[in-house]
């Protein structure tokens, strides 16, 4: 008996089935077929019953599906403490952090070739639940965050580009001010989906005595940018980063002239992390990318 034999007979056991169980595995179901034989006769018991439409545990194959699972754990925490130590850091965001945090990542991996950082897709509430838990050391977000036991960094603001139709009365030039725009609807997703923009764009407008005109919210299944292309007096705004892959034809990509639109971008931090070096350089890393990406977008069409 060997611990790929057990591996075989648990993926056989848990499929219920040979061929799903070969293609788990990645080799013949010939092969896994004569591996589980071969277990079968070094145990002397029957650990499958076959037909040729279902596959069953026999009862002493039952009791030894727990036993190969504590067997196979044995040997992973085996392989797993005689490996060379390594320092990890795991992080999660959503898709609009990603450039940003891949260039970051990759300028730490050079600083420090030993550090495994890992980056994870999840939306807000996700990435807030990995955090509190510990299964994520870093998240990041756009706004702040006010959970007992968090604590965040700052990395920066980004500015909100504003989107418009390049047939729009204000898209001439290569920044809007806020209160012309004042006097056009603002179309956006409905608020409970995009609650910090929302909150932006009203504290903006507050700022300047002006209430913000709300056109009808944008259908969940419909983007922002291509929103306005068909309603020409309208606008929007997009996150700078995210704006970047809005390649459509007829939009225009503005700066609010006063930089009233910023948003702020923090580093959610998980109550067990370790603060260390690799972790400042990460840090430092994260802040000069959001910098560099809140710099470009503005008149892209």
């Amino acid at each position: 008996m060997d611990f790929r034999q057990l591996r075989y007979f648990t993926a056989v056991g848990e499929l219920r089935s040979f061929s799903q169980a070969a293609e788990r595995c990645f080799i013949s179901q010939s092969a896994i077929s004569h591996q589980i034989a071969k277990l079968e006769q070094d145990l002397g018991v029957k650990l499958f019953d076959r037909s040729t439409r279902n596959v069953e545990l026999t009862a002493a194959g039952e009791r030894l599906m727990p036993v190969a699972a504590e067997a196979l754990a044995v040997e992973a925490k085996s392989r797993e403490v005689v490996r060379e130590p390594r320092n990890r850091i795991r992080m999660t965001a959503n898709m609009s952090f990603a450039a940003q945090s891949l260039e970051a990542i990759a300028a730490v991996r050079e600083t420090h070739p030993n550090l495994d950082i890992e980056f994870v897709l999840r939306d807000f509430a996700d990435r807030m639940a990995a955090v509190t838990s510990g299964d994520a050391d870093v998240a990041l977000i756009r706004g702040e965050v006010d959970r007992p036991g968090l604590q965040s960094v700052s990395l920066g603001t980004q500015d909100l580009l504003v989107a418009m139709s390049r047939r729009h009365p204000l898209a001439r030039s290569g920044t809007v001010d806020l209160s012309a725009l004042g006097d056009y609807p603002l179309l956006l997703p409905a608020r409970h989906s995009q609650v910090l923009i929302h909150q932006v764009v009203e504290r903006a407008f507050r700022e300047i005595g002006r209430k913000v005109q709300l056109g009808p919210p944008i259908p969940a299944d419909h983007t922002a940018s291509l929103e306005v292309i068909t309603r020409p007096r309208a606008w929007t705004v997009l996150y700078a980063d995210a704006a970047g892959g809005h390649a459509v034809a007829g939009l225009r990509l503005l700066h609010e002239t006063e930089h009233r639109l910023r948003v702020p971008v923090r580093a959610v931090l998980s109550p067990a992390l370790r603060r260390s070096v690799e972790f400042h350089d990460l840090i430092a890393a994260l802040r000069r990318s959001n910098d560099a990406a809140g710099d470009g977008g503005a008149g892209r069409g």
